[in-house]
């Protein structure tokens, strides 16, 4: 075959892995993108009427313009870094786990339980027994895709995902039958928890933020200081080589599925008895697939997802000042929200891949 035919057959663009960047290119990839984000968040704000400058600073201020918004700010955030360290678990591995919603309504389920049937034991030990329960609520739904994965090499994505659905219609039939509130009036919903089964204040915001900085400790040493840690490196990297060096894929699979999934259930728990009061639907409200997200752009590392879980929070809670303050519509501030994002994460392709175009080094 003539090189002109070659040439012909080879598509005008590709994209090739790019060798490993600096530390240095990466950061300034990130700013730049973080730059195009704004700019072009802006030209959208100024194309709907709005001064985007003012705007923007409304968001900063927002998340930080009076104690209480700084509480609203914390509060938004535990659910999401507790959520992002879970995954993160599993994603080193190479375990795609979607179902960290799923997960987190097990462990609110679970830790609901006590808090609604158990709630005359001592305050402390109970927040024990449903912090207990909670991670093992998660851990248990974590472990269903895990055992079929380890076992029959299903598809841990869809199975994950096909959970989440389940646990949601779990709380739902819950509601309507035995946990119903027999003092709600029409509505069906699950009584509000007694003081005793919720979580303490530290500076005015549960305790759950403690609780997520502790994980991000253990989780960060778990995964660079430990034995276990680099099995999940190992497996994550190929089952071949995991199995040639002795390791047992199929515990190793399992037991980090409990301990992501575990974490999950903890955000349940922690959601459920420090900011809803009660087991609702919307206990998970989203942040288990936001999570992935995090999770992703800190690259698995958990103190780059402490430092993006409160990026997101801040951008969250200032972009509902900015709704409010200047009458914008929810579906604006989520397109400004998605600009943001669909930036930040078009960076991320860059840093690992390149376009090759037809005749500029693309040649087979």
């Amino acid at each position: 075959m003539s090189e002109r035919t070659l040439k012909a057959s080879e598509p005008f663009v590709r994209t090739v892995k790019r060798v490993e960047r600096s530390k240095g290119g990466i950061f300034k990839l990130r700013i730049l993108a973080l730059v195009l984000a704004l700019v072009a968040g802006g030209l959208f704000l100024m194309f709907i009427g709005f001064n985007p400058f003012a705007l923007y600073a409304t968001i900063i201020s927002g998340a930080f313009r009076s104690e209480m918004a700084v509480q609203a700010t914390v509060k938004i955030m535990i659910p999401l870094l507790m959520a992002s360290l879970g995954v993160t678990l599993a994603f080193k591995m190479r375990f795609w786990n979607i179902g960290a919603e799923g997960q987190i309504i097990m462990g609110a389920i679970f830790s609901s339980y006590f808090a609604l049937f158990h709630n005359d034991w001592p305050h402390l030990l109970l927040l024990a027994v449903m912090f207990l329960a909670g991670f093992l609520g998660g851990g248990l739904w974590g472990l269903i895709p895990a055992f079929f994965k380890a076992k029959f090499n299903t598809n841990e994505t869809l199975f994950t995902l096909m959970l989440n659905y389940i646990a949601l219609h779990t709380i739902s039939f819950l509601r309507d039958g035995p946990w119903k509130d027999p003092e709600s009036s029409g509505f069906p919903k699950i009584a509000r928890f007694v003081a005793n089964a919720q979580l303490n204040k530290v500076f005015g915001v549960q305790i759950g933020w403690v609780i997520g900085l502790v994980l991000v400790a253990i989780v960060f040493i778990y995964l660079k200081y430990t034995k276990q840690g680099y099995e999940i490196s190992v497996v994550g990297e190929s089952h071949a080589t995991a199995r040639y060096a002795g390791m047992n894929v199929q515990r190793i699979i399992l037991r980090t599925m409990l301990l992501s999934g575990g974490i999950a259930g903890v955000t349940g728990m922690v959601q459920s008895s420090g900011s809803d009061m009660t087991l609702a639907a919307s206990v998970a409200g989203g942040v288990g697939f936001t999570a992935i997200i995090v999770a992703w752009l800190a690259d698995l590392n958990p103190v780059s997802i402490l430092v993006i879980s409160f990026l997101f929070s801040v951008l969250e809670k200032g972009s509902s000042v900015m709704q409010s303050t200047y009458g914008l519509s929810t579906y604006s501030a989520d397109v400004l929200q998605g600009i943001i994002l669909f930036f930040v994460l078009g960076c991320e392709f860059f840093i690992r891949y390149k376009f090759i175009f037809r005749g500029k080094g693309g040649a087979r």
